[in-house]
């Protein structure tokens, strides 16, 4: 393939440009290493934080997933322990068997309706934080969740 003199004067120089910032980034590496240690390098912590910032997109999606997924169980679990209470009680009213309204049993149900109502709250100020302005800090988000619903 011919090419002429300006192109090839272009692809020298480029050629020339790309050796010198390769021997500047190679320079740059070793002051780097001598001087800080090999986790504090500034070229990698920037290389890290940029690796850092692609994913962290994926990351958010992944987190709202599992929180959803939460919520969903959440529900399906309440529907079916209170059906299932509602159930037991219509039965026990049908076969003549006392209804079992033991204190205990009232406890927990109370305890987990408490729980229930709980998350129910933490999701709502989730959600009207996430509308406001500014309010992108998924790492409050996911930490309140898990050491709240523990």
């Amino acid at each position: 393939m011919e090419h002429n003199q300006a192109v090839d004067g272009l692809l020298t120089m480029f050629s020339k440009a790309n050796r010198d910032l390769s021997a500047v980034h190679n320079r740059l590496n070793k002051e780097f290493q001598q001087i800080y240690p090999d986790r504090a390098n500034p070229m990698k912590l920037v290389e890290r934080l940029k690796k850092i910032e692609e994913e962290m997109s994926s990351l958010k999606d992944q987190c709202r997933e599992l929180l959803s997924a939460k919520q969903d169980l959440i529900d399906k679990a309440r529907t079916l322990l209170v059906g299932n209470r509602t159930m037991l009680q219509r039965l026990q009213a049908s076969t003549g068997v006392p209804v079992n309204a033991a204190a205990a049993d009232d406890d927990v149900y109370e305890s987990f309706n408490q729980v229930i109502d709980e998350w129910a709250i933490q999701v709502k100020s989730r959600k009207e934080d996430e509308e406001e302005p500014g309010s992108n800090n998924i790492n409050q988000m996911l930490f309140s969740a898990i050491v709240q619903s523990n």
